[in-house]
């Protein structure tokens, strides 16, 4: 993870985004995607991702990251480079298994990252992506934007799904 400081600059919010500020300001699953090479796009549904990444871990972190605070959110950072690692039907189905036999209400926040970090345990794991490569990559996108810092696809929106999001 110590090749991940490289990102730090980079920051997790709630929600989607049309597209990243300078500060980077997307979901997870957004800068996973950038991450992984693919052009910058919104996530409001995981179905929407490139078939590379792992749908049933793809849903966990699209769920930790709304979820978590801002200084939480900033944990799954390292995960970013981790998330395309789609696999057979039987492991997305086991992954899926997994997930729901872990993955509790009222969980802490760090328990879910272990729920996150067991269920990336199974099966293929992402490709090693080089650090000089994702950093150009991320730098791009934020060197890009016009905005000081990204604001959330749909405010209305976003702050429905907060208020109504259960606690976990």
């Amino acid at each position: 993870m110590d090749t991940f400081d490289h990102i730090l600059s980079w920051k997790l919010k709630r929600g989607s985004h049309a597209f990243p500020g300078k500060d980077g300001g997307t979901c997870i699953n957004e800068a996973a995607i950038v991450a992984a090479g693919f052009p910058y796009q919104p996530v409001r549904a995981v179905e929407t991702m490139p078939a590379c990444f792992s749908r049933p871990i793809c849903s966990l972190a699209l769920l930790l990251n709304d979820e978590a605070d801002d200084a939480e959110r900033q944990l799954l950072l390292p995960f970013v480079i981790r998330l395309a690692c789609a696999d057979t039907r039987q492991v997305e189905w086991e992954r899926e298994v997994y997930i729901t036999q872990h993955l509790r209400y009222r969980m802490r926040f760090q328990d879910r990252l272990e729920v996150l970090e067991g269920a990336l345990a199974i099966g293929r794991q992402a490709d090693v992506l080089a650090t000089d490569e994702v950093r150009s990559r991320l730098d791009a996108v934020q060197q890009s934007a016009k905005a000081p810092t990204s604001v959330a696809d749909h405010f209305k929106f976003s702050k429905i799904k907060e208020w109504l999001a259960p606690s976990l």
